[in-house]
């Protein structure tokens, strides 16, 4: 491979495209649940602020709570709002995923032709093939259902979390206006729970899906191809799991990058050599791809504390946890294998082994 400035600047364009998607995303989900609670915070308003000017001896019982109609039909409305939310998400997200695939692989051919020899110093270039319709519509079809199946429970574990927060035994102090306030803030913060988790279906299926499209690329074109290498943000924002992946190659078939939820890690083409795509007599140049491990290591004290905490960096300095001790793979009920950083007491305990 020859991953050299203009490969480099192709990786950064792409990455710009992404996060423009994630930012339309992000703009677009958060303003819906913003207009969600502004009808909602009025209802529950009136219904607090109602049910407790009426409690006597400054409590009222979580049954007391439960019966309160106007409380009741608050939460129906909030569970409707909710519904129509985790739909919201799920359109919003399918929407994009089979535009990014697309992108993603046609971006891949440019990252891969990039790495091939300049075309006035050979007298033929590799041909590349794109993506086949039917392997693009099974990415899309998978990635749809995994939105699907992430969104489903959203609803309602936003619903009980508001509900929890409301039905039960409240202390209502000298001032019931003051109580109707905090209790309010707390139900916000459960419903916008839902936000959280909608922000973070909505970035994760989208990553993949570009993933999953540079992935098909890859295998289309696989008589050109050595694997592919993992490509991490060199930022002070990227973890030390993947920044400590950076650079690592694996075979061709293999998925991935399986990064953690929320990651940004990209999935980069690695070409065969050039002696061995059949490019006799031309001196294949070295790799522009920084080292993750030099870079933190010309990071000042503060922003290396920053990303591994004081611990990892002891062990880091000290020796006993190697670069790249600091990921390992964690299992996830209901969703793939992931790369997480590696927690202190393991690394402790493999010193102690």
């Amino acid at each position: 491979m020859s991953i050299n400035a203009r490969t480099l600047a192709l990786l950064g364009d792409r990455r710009d495209d992404l996060v423009t998607t994630l930012d339309a995303q992000t703009l677009a989900l958060t303003k819906a649940w913003v207009e969600a609670w502004d009808v909602l915070a009025p209802e529950f308003d009136a219904a607090l602020t109602e049910l407790l000017a009426a409690a006597k001896d400054g409590r009222l019982t979580g049954s007391q709570v439960a019966r309160n109609i106007r409380l009741r039909k608050a939460l129906t409305l909030a569970a409707e709002r909710l519904d129509e939310l985790a739909q919201t998400t799920m359109v919003t997200v399918q929407a994009d995923v089979a535009l990014t695939a697309l992108a993603a692989a046609q971006s891949q051919i440019e990252v891969l032709q990039s790495q091939l020899p300049p075309a006035g110093q050979v007298a033929t270039l590799p041909t590349f093939t794109q993506v086949s319709t039917a392997a693009m519509d099974a990415i899309v079809l998978r990635i749809t259902g995994q939105i699907e199946s992430a969104a489903d429970p959203l609803s309602v574990d936003a619903q009980l979390a508001m509900r929890r927060n409301l039905v039960r035994g409240i202390a209502v102090g000298e001032n019931p206006r003051v109580t109707a306030r905090r209790m309010i803030r707390e139900t916000e913060g459960h419903f916008n729970g839902g936000l959280t988790r909608a922000l973070t279906i909505a970035r994760t299926e989208t990553l993949d899906a570009h993933r999953s499209g540079g992935r098909a690329s890859d295998i289309a074109n696989a008589d050109v191809m050595r694997g592919w290498a993992w490509g991490a943000n060199l930022d002070a924002k990227t973890c030390i799991a993947c920044l400590s992946k950076h650079g690592t190659e694996y075979p061709l078939e293999e998925e991935g990058p399986k990064g953690h939820q929320n990651c940004r890690c990209d999935r980069i083409p690695v070409t065969k050599s050039w002696r061995d795509l059949g490019f006799e007599g031309i001196d294949e140049p070295p790799s522009l791809m920084q080292s993750s491990e030099e870079w933190f290591g010309n990071l000042t004290e503060r922003t290396q504390l920053s990303i591994m905490g004081p611990s990892r960096l002891e062990l880091y300095r000290s020796g006993d946890a190697q670069w790249a001790d600091f990921a390992t793979v964690k299992q996830n009920a209901g969703w793939r294998d992931s790369v997480a950083v590696t927690p202190v007491r393991d690394l402790r305990a493999s010193v102690l082994a």
